[in-house]
């Protein structure tokens, strides 16, 4: 049975003490549930691993369960395979390689989002600050950087996102991964 790389984006745990998931013990919860070739990249919940299973969102549930049954809290977990984490940096709206890791962000989206959702984001009025909608991914440019972010607090209000889950990574952690989940 032939094995495919995915990358597992786990939502807000090692944020300011709360909700702790050590690396070493999120490499075993995926071994443990069968998969190969585990690695995690930085301690904000990013790992990789293989898995013979195709369908994302069975994987994202299962890891989901795997983690309050060891840890004891829940967490939201998004879970892409490396085609489409090659095919988001390939579609980057702005020019990656001219700017910094810190700021240029991909919010990874469980669902694709209307287009309504951001009819009350006034683009112009954030800019130099600026944001694309792709295939489940928000591109953000913000060149001073998430943290003080204008335009990151009108994309992240609840309701632009409600019902979906959403995930960030500075792009830094998107080029990465898409090293790590090169088959």
């Amino acid at each position: 049975m032939t094995t495919k790389k995915y990358a597992a984006l786990l939502r807000g745990i090692n944020v300011g003490g709360a909700k702790k998931v050590p690396m070493a013990e999120l490499r075993q919860v995926l071994e443990g549930l069968g998969h190969s070739d585990v690695q995690t990249y930085l301690q904000s919940g990013n790992a990789v691993f293989g898995s013979a299973q195709k369908d994302t969102a069975a994987l994202a549930r299962e890891l989901e369960r795997a983690i309050e049954a060891r840890f004891g809290f829940a967490a939201a977990c998004l879970v892409v395979d490396g085609g489409y984490l090659h095919a988001v940096a390939e579609a980057c709206p702005f020019p990656a390689a001219e700017l910094e890791g810190r700021q240029l962000h991909a919010t990874f989206l469980s669902e694709q989002p209307a287009t309504e959702r951001f009819a009350s984001i006034d683009g112009p009025s954030y800019l130099p600050e600026e944001y694309r909608i792709g295939d489940r991914v928000v591109y953000l440019y913000a060149p001073d950087g998430l943290g003080r972010s204008k335009l990151a607090e009108a994309l992240f209000k609840p309701a632009v996102f409600k019902g979906i889950d959403a995930t960030t990574r500075n792009w830094n952690t998107v080029a990465r991964l898409v090293e790590l989940t090169q088959d």
